[in-house]
């Protein structure tokens, strides 16, 4: 199914393994674009903690995944930068790096009901805010596949997992480097061989390895092909507001 939108509007991809820095990547580089930044990583672990928190685990009763999937309003507090996950009203925010959402998050983006879902509800955000920088694994192969931009960051498993390190650290919570390089490999492995979704690079999408590169780098980088890719007359607060 093609994914079609107005001129007006302008949806940027960026997809890649876990722990290269897309969330990151994606949300400064909304901000120097004046874009909104849809973080789809969020979604899953989301609906990952909200199963969690109502008793059921999403990896030992997957139906009971799909059915509070499926019942589920997903959305986010676009006063917050940035964007808050809310999964049925519910600020799950605090809880989508615990450890026990971590260790189920990929079981749950393997599920081809759960995916279907969350790819309709990202298309309905998408439709509400039209211009959106958007991450994630399946965001230009199969969620936005018209989308004029993608972009596929990639870096070694090795340096992937000092920056997951650093992330965790900068935010209170311990972490092994060693251990979070065995769970991103085996992430990478469940990743790319599952039957819905699985993580590949667009065709059409431009791939960047960030290995060598510092995150400042990398956005400059990015915001360069956007702008060179789309012109600036799509950035003007006018198309902005003709998207509106």
């Amino acid at each position: 199914m093609r994914y079609n939108r107005g001129m007006a509007s302008l949806i940027i991809t960026i997809d890649g393994p876990a722990g290269v820095g897309k969330s990151t990547v994606a949300h400064a580089l909304a901000h120097r674009l004046g874009l909104s930044f849809l973080d789809t990583g969020a979604m899953y672990r989301g609906i990952t903690a909200r199963c969690l928190d109502q008793g059921i685990d999403p990896v030992t009763d997957p139906d009971g995944l799909v059915r509070t999937a499926r019942s589920a309003v997903f959305d986010f507090d676009w006063d917050k930068d940035p964007p808050h996950m809310k999964v049925d009203g519910r600020n799950l925010t605090h809880r989508l790096r615990d450890a026990d959402v971590t260790q189920r998050v990929s079981p749950v983006a393997a599920n081809g009901d759960v995916r279907q879902v969350l790819v309709e509800a990202q298309r309905r955000i998408s439709r509400q805010r039209p211009r959106v920088v958007t991450e994630g694994r399946d965001q230009g192969s199969a969620v936005f596949p018209d989308a004029p931009v993608k972009f596929f960051l990639d870096a070694s498993p090795r340096v992937r997992a000092k920056r997951r390190v650093q992330q965790l650290r900068a935010a209170n919570r311990k972490a092994d480097q060693e251990v979070v390089l065995a769970q991103l490999r085996e992430r990478d492995t469940r990743d790319s061989t599952r039957t819905d979704g699985p993580l590949v690079c667009p065709a059409d999408a431009q791939r960047v390895d960030t290995t060598e590169l510092s995150l400042n780098e990398v956005i400059d980088l990015l915001e360069r092909r956007v702008r060179e890719t789309v012109g600036e007359a799509m950035l003007t607060p006018a198309a902005a507001a003709e998207a509106r």
